[in-house]
This record gives C-alpha cells, structure tokens and sequence, in this order.
C-alpha cells in the first residue's frame, strides 16, 4: 500500500485551504497537481539555462541536454522502442490536429475511418473534419448506453477492407471506461488499419507499453499525470518517417523534430523529467510486488521498470478509492452513476465517476462543492457525443469527480458526506 503522508509531501499544493477546510482536489481528470521536484526542476532550467535549440554557446547546449533527456523519460514512460518515436507539442487536441493533417496526405476519397461516441473530442474532430476533407467515410461505434461500454459488435461490423484508421481512446475522460486496446488494435491490424489511442485519460491510472500494445500512435497530456501543460505523441519511428510533416523549411527532416513545429516549452519538459523523477522513487519504494512485467528485461531501462512499477501500485491503491466512491455513491438517495457500476467490474475502469442528483443540476452541485473546498468539474468535458448520447447534454452534463492517487479515503469520505447533505437538500 502506498504511504499517503510521504506521498502528499510532494506536492505542495494539496497544503492549501478554501474557507477554513483544506482543499480536495479531485478535479485530476481535468489536469492534476504537480510535484515539488516539477516546480524546482522548472525553476531550475529557467534561471540557469534558458535558450532556444542548437546554439554554439553553453546555455543552450544544456537546454537541448534537457529536451533530449525529455525524450528519453518520455520513451521509457511509454516503453517506446526508442527516444526518436517521442513527439512533445501543447497538448493532445494540438498534436492530433497536426497529425491529423500528416495521416490525411495518406487517406483517399471513399476511405473509411472508425471513431467511437465514447472519446473526447479532440480523438473525434480532428479525424472527423479530415475525412470531411479527403471525401472519407466516418463510422462513429455507439456505446451500450447502461454502461457507456463500446458496442463491440459496431466495431467488428464496421472494420473492413476500406478501413485505414480507427482512432479510439484507452479509457473515457467522462465515464472511466477502460477500453479493450489491445483486442481493438489486434483487429485493426487485422484488417491493415492504422490505430491511434488517446491515452490522456488512462495515463495517470495505471502503466503503458506501447510495443506490447503493438499500436500505431499514442496521445497522451503529462499535465494529466503530475507534470506541466504538455502533450506527447508517440509514433512508430517508420511511420514518422514517411509520413509528411507541416513545418517550416529549415527545421530537421527526421522524427522526433520534423513534427515539434517552433519552439518547444522546454522549461515544461525540465518539470516532466522532475515529475518522472518522482515517479521513479515511487517505483523504487518498494518492489517486493513487482510482477514480472516490471522487469527491467521486459522494459527499455531500468527506469522504465521503476516507472512501470509506480504505475502498478498507483493502480492497486486506486481501486480501494474506485470501491470506497462505488459503495458510499450507491449508498446515497438521489444519485445516479453512469457507466460501471458492478464491484467485480472494477478494473475495467478508471477511478472517475460521473453522476447526477435528482431535482439538482450539476453545476450547482460543483459550486456547493466548491463552497467545501471540494473540487470537481460539471459539463461535458469536451466528450459531446456522450453526453449527448445519454441525454444529458441540454441540462448541464453531469458531474465528474476523479481522483488520483495524492488522494486518500479521508478526503472520499468528506465528498460523500457533502454529497448526501446536498442530496438531503441540506
């Protein structure tokens, strides 16, 4: 089990309060906190070394240091193949735009691409407004509506000859659903489609290993996982290769820099490493539960073991917290949970629930929260098609609250307190 008060002691924001009451922060899904060794690794890169790429002098020779030890944390993350197959830009919406844009070069009017009503926004637009552009056929994969799941039978009928791309996301930033990535890529590459994964909402939640996934592309945000406002993009290195970039003449032809258009935010990549720093001393901890997939055999370092580690017992410390909001919010008159609520389905989701209570809407529920010191977020979160789809859409969405592992069941227990006086309409 985690130690929670060694843990918290890394972030410094969770010290803060809001009306006499510290403050609970279980707006993760949206951006969560960063750790201390973010904030001083940031600090650091801006008051020693800051410079643009490829200069003579010693200042930016460290930076470019700093952006190539990016990449490299980044890849073992990930466990990519190699540092090259690791794009950095200003989030996922920006870097699926983009390569949106790359893959479209390769798409044919009468194509078809496969998208899902379950992802955000941002893994539907982009591909949507492309194949608008290319004359593509889109296939939109509805969900079973009792427990926002992908109906994998769309799926399969769907996937065909003409498929070129499916794009669907690892875990849903609204409901929680854990996706079957992996059986989706396999099916995919089955039929010779490309696959892209939003990873944005399953990274701070559990590991990630590309090359065992076998997929194409993989977005995800590391200021979803304790780091700074950034996205990455991981790309099989042959397919960045031969896709087409846009980009500015003189920039390198040769992945990862043909994709990082301008100047990257290289004091947010000194915080990324910070943050990675942290999880490797999560992962170092306590490895008498490793199971033979942390491995540093099976991982590209012994770093990428380390972070494979951290994300495991983030993982398994995370379901107590998805067992003790299941229990406390189905104990609760009034409210209803949407997406998976069986306790032995657990692990086909993340630690994030979205509810609503009867005869409240959700944005007053937030601003009562809020009162408390409580943090959640109310709307859509940019996933429309689901909202829409479960009918919410016009009165307010609902509200989503999402934990990680800085949380503790203390801090549950307040949110559930608070919820059952509004419920009571106290």
């Amino acid at each position: 089990m985690l130690d929670l008060d060694h843990i918290r002691l890394h972030f410094p924001a969770l010290s803060r309060t809001h009306n006499g009451q510290p403050i609970i922060y279980l707006d993760g899904p949206g951006g969560t906190q960063v750790t201390r060794s973010c904030i001083e690794a940031m600090a650091d890169y801006l008051s020693r070394c800051n410079a643009n790429h490829g200069g003579a002098f010693v200042t930016s020779a460290e930076s470019d240091a700093i952006v190539h030890e990016a990449h490299e944390v980044m890849a073992d993350f990930l466990n990519a193949a190699r540092a090259e197959e690791i794009i950095f830009g200003q989030n996922m919406t920006s870097l699926t735009f983009a390569m949106s844009r790359s893959i479209g070069q390769t798409i044919q009017a009468g194509d078809e691409i496969i998208l899902t009503r379950l992802d955000h926004d941002a893994n539907y637009s982009p591909w949507h407004l492309m194949a608008q552009e290319r004359g593509a056929v889109v296939r939109v994969v509805d969900i079973n509506a009792d427990d926002c799941t992908l109906n994998m039978d769309d799926f399969e009928r769907f996937l065909g000859p003409r498929t070129k791309l499916v794009a669907v996301g690892y875990a849903s930033n609204a409901v929680g659903t854990i996706n079957p990535v992996k059986q989706i890529i396999e099916m995919a590459k089955a039929a010779g489609a490309l696959t892209y994964i939003d990873a944005v909402h399953y990274a701070p939640h559990g590991p990630i290993d590309v090359q065992e996934l076998g997929c194409d592309f993989l977005v995800c945000s590391p200021y979803k996982f304790f780091a700074p406002h950034l996205g990455t993009l991981y790309g099989r290195h042959a397919l960045l290769e031969s896709l087409p970039a846009y980009k500015v003449r003189p920039a390198s032809a040769r992945p990862p820099h043909k994709f990082e258009t301008g100047t990257q935010s290289h004091e947010s990549m000194a915080g990324l490493i910070g943050t990675m720093q942290y999880l490797e001393w999560l992962g170092n901890v306590d490895t008498t539960r490793a199971s033979p997939a942390d491995d540093p055999a099976a991982c590209r370092s012994p770093r990428a073991a380390a972070l494979r580690r951290a994300m495991n017992a983030i993982r398994s410390y995370e379901h107590t917290l998805k067992i003790r909001l299941l229990n406390g919010l189905s104990s609760i008159p009034g409210i209803r949970i949407y997406g998976i609520t069986e306790a032995t389905r657990l692990a086909q989701r993340a630690p994030t629930f979205a509810i609503r209570i009867t005869g409240h809407p959700p944005r007053h529920i937030a601003q009562r929260l809020a009162e408390r010191g409580i943090c959640v977020w109310d709307g859509n979160y940019y996933a429309l098609n689901l909202t829409e789809r479960l009918g919410v859409e016009s009165s307010g969405g609902m509200v989503r609250i999402g934990p990680v592992h800085y949380n503790t069941s203390a801090e549950i227990d307040r949110l559930l307190t608070a919820l059952e006086e509004i419920a009571a309409g106290a």
